[in-house]
């Protein structure tokens, strides 16, 4: 059986171990291309990427110990500098995200401006794309958007939301409680037969 006194030499042992990263070069910027392909690299999703605090690891194995001011944000392609010198090129891990369009079929791109509108009041963390939406999974998000005859699909892709008043939070404003609802599965159906959950061919 362990003791209180050898859990306490593990973490001790774990935080000596850890290579710590204060520094963030936004984009690699300034950085010769020779150096970011010896970098090694790491994989993270939305939710660690907008911590200024986290452990993570990097494909060499080493355990990272990542200390960056409050309220910074990290975007793929950023580049984390260790304490021994070394550089770690981030990458925007694929995550479960809801890819929102226009309808073709009842709709104008001008809807999508009307959905990032709507989106925004909301204080909902948003990518822009000139022809899509990138949103957390959110189920009464989805449920609005199909009403607006918005198209919705849940993919994996990497999340960029835009920079804002989340970006210094800390959070993403997420609504936890529909976290592990996946919008297409609550297909909004109008009585002409055509619905918005992205999957199949529109009917008509």
């Amino acid at each position: 059986m362990r003791t209180g006194t050898q859990f306490a030499d593990d973490a001790t042992l774990l935080f000596i171990l850890m290579l710590a990263c204060s520094k963030l070069i936004a984009g690699g910027k300034g950085l010769a291309s020779v150096l970011l392909k010896r970098a090694s690299s790491v994989s993270l999703d939305w939710d660690v990427r907008q911590k200024s605090r986290f452990e993570t690891t990097d494909s060499l194995g080493r355990t990272l110990g990542v200390f960056l001011s409050r309220g910074t944000v990290i975007r793929g392609g950023d580049v984390l500098v260790a304490e021994d010198g070394s550089l770690i090129q981030v990458n925007a891990a694929p995550q479960e995200v809801l890819r929102i369009t226009a309808c073709t079929v009842h709709g104008s791109p001008f809807d999508l401006t009307r959905a990032a509108y709507h989106l925004g009041n909301r204080h909902v963390p948003i990518e822009l794309k000139p022809d899509h939406l990138k949103i957390e999974p959110d189920h009464v998000l989805a449920e609005m958007l199909r009403a607006m005859h918005m198209t919705v699909n849940t993919v994996l892709e990497a999340f960029e939301p835009e920079g804002g008043a989340y970006s210094s939070g800390g959070h993403s404003h997420r609504h936890s409680h529909h976290d592990h609802d996946h919008g297409d599965d609550h297909a909004h159906s109008h009585a002409d037969g055509h619905d918005h959950d992205g999957h199949g061919s529109h009917a008509h």
